[in-house]
């Protein structure tokens, strides 16, 4: 209108427009009232207080979407797409496989998922100082052998055979 004003009160439009949208065939969200200091996750679909929720500056309401449980929920599904490119149901199918321990130590549970750093694919599902293990030892074969070999007591010293020749442990 000319005055700046719209004709009908807010909650009269949005009742106006919700109509419209179910008449054109779309999706329209329910309203949910919640108590003041409470917030409804469309996600989980809980009604949960404010501190549930991550800040979000730029919402009308100054939080976020989905909760903070939602989020992170999606936010492991995500990293191991975007990381590893399998869904949480694979990784469970590895560690199932696996009988739920760590395929090195036999001891730990299996939670961090180990992959080949040159080609990406992923390898197994490993305790977390396995996986560590692996990864400061770069992946790679000889380093472990060399490593194994150190462990059980044989040297990698190279031995003097003559006068600046010296020879290499196999």
């Amino acid at each position: 209108m000319r005055d700046g004003l719209q004709c009908y009160c807010r909650p009269c439009a949005a009742e106006y427009h919700q109509e419209r949208q179910k008449a054109k065939g779309k999706n329209v969200r329910p309203k949910v009232a919640a108590p003041a200091g409470h917030k409804y996750c469309r996600r989980c679909g809980e009604i949960k207080p404010h501190t549930a929720w991550d800040r979000n500056r730029a919402a009308s309401d100054g939080l976020s979407t989905r909760c903070k449980a939602c989020r992170a929920i999606e936010g492991r599904a995500g990293h191991l797409k975007r990381h590893y490119g399998i869904t949480e149901a694979d990784r469970d199918e590895l560690i199932e496989a696996q009988k739920g321990l760590c395929v090195i130590c036999l001891e730990a549970p299996a939670v961090h998922v180990d992959h080949c750093h040159e080609t990406g694919k992923v390898r197994g599902v490993l305790c977390f100082n396995c996986n560590s293990g692996i990864g400061k030892l770069g992946d790679d074969p000889d380093k472990t052998r060399r490593a194994t070999a150190y462990l059980e007591g044989n040297s990698w010293k190279p031995i003097l055979v003559a006068p600046g020749v010296y020879q290499l442990p196999s």
